[in-house]
């Protein structure tokens, strides 16, 4: 039975780690590991989350792109397993955009990312799938993988002054 599970927040020491790889897909751990983690960014409301945001050193991440009052914009896209996730090839164009992230759930930050990207990843039954991801799906993809990579989207931003408070964001933005 799946069981939403703690958030590890930003300062933790699992989040600068690099996460391993997954060697083993069908273990009932590592299947167990996928829905707790559905369970969490679901309860969470957010579009994705990391494994090491969850205490759990390993590639893979839930991207779960839904409109929700953390992203009302959000396009729909089915909660999707992505085990040892990479980027195969991105195009030139970069677009700066307010993250928000569970880890830090108090501010946003204004970070540039790929637009277009091509991926690979693993399914929970062990299949690869090939992918092209643009604007807010490329965004989700990119920021998930930080995390794999031991980075927070705080990381990213270019100063200082691209961090707000999420209250002001909602204010200004939304």
């Amino acid at each position: 039975m799946a069981t939403s599970q703690p958030i590890a927040q930003l300062g933790h020491p699992i989040l600068s780690k690099k996460a391993l790889p997954i060697e083993d897909i069908s273990s009932p751990s590592i299947q167990k590991l996928i829905d707790d983690m559905m369970q969490t960014v679901d309860k969470a409301g957010g579009v994705g989350i990391a494994a090491p945001q969850i205490y759990q050193n390993k590639r893979i991440f839930i991207v779960c792109s839904k409109p929700n009052t953390r992203y009302p914009n959000a396009p729909d896209m089915p909660a999707t397993a992505m085990i040892n996730p990479e980027i195969i090839s991105h195009g030139s164009e970069q677009e700066n955009g307010w993250e928000g992230c569970l880890s830090v759930p108090s501010l946003r930050g204004l970070v540039s990312r790929y637009t277009h990207i091509e991926i690979s990843y693993l399914d929970r039954n062990g299949l690869k799938h090939h992918a092209t991801y643009t604007d807010f799906l490329a965004r989700i993809f990119q920021h998930e993988l930080d995390h794999l990579d031991g980075l927070t989207f705080v990381d990213r931003v270019a100063s200082a002054d691209d961090l707000i408070s999420e209250s002001e964001w909602y204010r200004q933005y939304n």
